[in-house]
C-alpha cells in the first residue's frame, strides 16, 4: 500500500538512536528517548495561500530532518511505524 499524505503534511521515518553513550554504556530500550531525527518517506503536494495558489514545499522524501519531540501523530502503515507532521513541525534538513 501506498500513503500519500495531504497538503502539506510530511510522512517520515524516525532514524534509530544510538545503543550506546559515548563512554561506551548501553542504553536498555525502555530508558531510550524517541529519536527526533528521520527521513521524510512522502511528502504531500503543499498548502494553498490566501489567494488559493499552491505553496510547494521545502522538503522532498528521502531527506534527512530533525524535528520537536511532540512533533506529529504516530501511525503504522503496512506494519511499520511513521509519523505524520506538518511540514511547519520541521525544525531543519540535515545536509551532508
Amino acid at each position: 500500500m501506498s500513503f500519500r499524505p495531504l497538503h502539506d503534511r510530511v510522512v517520515v521515518r524516525r532514524l534509530d538512536s544510538e545503543e550506546k553513550t559515548k563512554g561506551g554504556i548501553i542504553i536498555p530500550d525502555t530508558a531510550k528517548e524517541k529519536p527526533s531525527e528521520g527521513v521524510i518517506v512522502s511528502v504531500g503536494p503543499g498548502a494553498r495561500d490566501e489567494a488559493g495558489a499552491r505553496v510547494a514545499p521545502d522538503v522532498k522524501a528521502g531527506d534527512r530532518v530533525l524535528f520537536g519531540k511532540w512533533s506529529g501523530t504516530e501511525v503504522k502503515v503496512d506494519g511499520e511505524d511513521l509519523l505524520i507532521m506538518k511540514e511547519s513541525d520541521i525544525m531543519g534538513i540535515i545536509e551532508g
